[in-house]
C-alpha cells in the first residue's frame, strides 16, 4: 500500500466514525444541530488563532508563557461558538452584531494590555476577528438552511455537491492531472481535477433531484447548484490553503487522523453553504 493509499484509508476510517453522529444531529435539526455547528466553528476558530504558533514551532521559537494565555483567542473562540446560534435562537439583544462588537473590543483591549510587540498587534487582533467571522458566519448558513421547509433535503444536497466535488477532484486529479491549477497556493491541485470535481458536483445535484427530493427545485436549478458548488468549493479550499501557507502550516491542526484539522474538512463547505442557501431562497420561485 502506497502512502497515498494509506492516507486515504485513514481518512475514510475517520469519516466513518464521525459521519453517523453528524447525520443524526442533522436529521434532528433544531438546537442539537445548531450546537454541533457551534462546536465545529469554535474548533475552527481555535485552529485559525493557533496558526502563528505552528509557524513558531517550525522555526524553533518558543512563545513566552504569558503569550499563550490570550484573551483575544478565547474571545474569538467564544464568538465563533455563539455566532451560529444567532441563526437559530431568537433572544432579544443576542445578535451577530453584538457578538462581533464585543469581540473587537476584547481583542483590542487584550492587545493593549498584554502584547509587548506593537508590530504584532494587527495580526493578533485580525486573527481573533477572522477566527470568529470566517467559520462562524459562513458555516452558520447551514443552521439557517436547516430551518427552511425541506431544510434537511437542502442540507443533504449541500453536503452531496460539496463532498462529490472534493472526491471527484481528488480522483480525477490523480488519474489525469497534469496542468497545475494554482501552484503558488496548492501545488497538488490541477485543472483536470477541478473539471472532474465540477462534473461530479453537478452529477451529485442531479442524483439528489432524481431521488424525488426537492421537487420545487427545477432540473436546471440542480445544474446551477452543482456548478456553483463546483466553483466555490475549490475557492474555499484554496482560501484556507492560502491562510495555512501564509504561516507555513501543512494542516490547520492534527485533530482528525488522516484529515488534518477540522477547518481542512469544512473549508469548501464554508463557501458552498451560503451559495446553496441563496439558491434555496431564490430558485424555487423561478420554477
Amino acid at each position: 500500500m502506497t502512502p497515498k493509499d494509506r492516507n486515504l484509508a485513514v481518512r475514510v476510517g475517520t469519516a466513518l466514525v464521525l459521519l453517523p453522529l453528524v447525520l443524526w444531529l442533522l436529521w434532528l435539526g433544531g438546537l442539537p444541530f445548531a450546537l454541533l455547528v457551534s462546536a465545529a466553528t469554535a474548533v475552527a476558530a481555535w485552529e485559525v488563532n493557533e496558526l502563528p504558533e505552528q509557524q513558531r514551532a517550525e522555526s524553533g521559537r518558543r512563545p513566552a508563557a504569558r503569550d499563550r494565555a490570550r484573551g483575544a483567542e478565547i474571545a474569538s473562540i467564544a464568538a465563533a461558538f455563539l455566532l451560529p446560534l444567532t441563526e437559530g435562537l431568537e433572544v432579544h439583544g443576542f445578535t451577530a452584531r453584538g457578538i462581533l462588537t464585543a469581540l473587537v473590543m476584547v481583542a483590542l483591549t487584550d492587545a493593549l494590555l498584554f502584547e509587548p510587540e506593537l508590530p504584532r498587534v494587527p495580526q493578533r487582533v485580525g486573527l481573533a476577528v477572522l477566527g470568529a467571522v470566517y467559520p462562524g458566519l459562513l458555516l452558520g448558513a447551514v443552521v439557517r438552511m436547516r430551518q427552511l421547509p425541506d431544510g434537511f433535503a437542502w442540507l443533504v444536497l449541500t453536503l452531496t455537491v460539496t463532498w462529490l466535488n472534493d472526491t471527484g477532484a481528488y480522483f480525477a486529479g490523480r488519474a489525469y492531472g497534469e496542468r497545475k491549477l494554482y501552484p503558488r497556493i496548492s501545488p497538488s491541485k490541477t485543472w483536470e481535477g477541478a473539471a472532474g470535481g465540477l462534473l461530479a458536483s453537478i452529477g451529485g445535484a442531479l442524483a439528489v433531484k432524481s431521488l424525488g427530493w426537492l421537487p420545487q427545485l427545477p432540473w436546471w436549478g440542480c445544474v446551477v447548484v452543482g456548478a456553483g458548488a463546483g466553483v466555490l468549493g475549490p475557492l474555499g479550499d484554496l482560501s484556507e490553503s492560502m491562510l495555512k501557507r501564509a504561516f507555513g502550516a501543512k494542516d490547520s491542526s492534527g485533530l482528525l487522523p488522516g484529515h488534518g484539522g477540522l477547518l481542512d474538512r469544512v473549508d469548501a463547505l464554508l463557501f458552498t453553504a451560503p451559495f446553496v442557501l441563496l439558491c434555496a431562497r431564490v430558485l424555487p420561485y423561478l420554477h
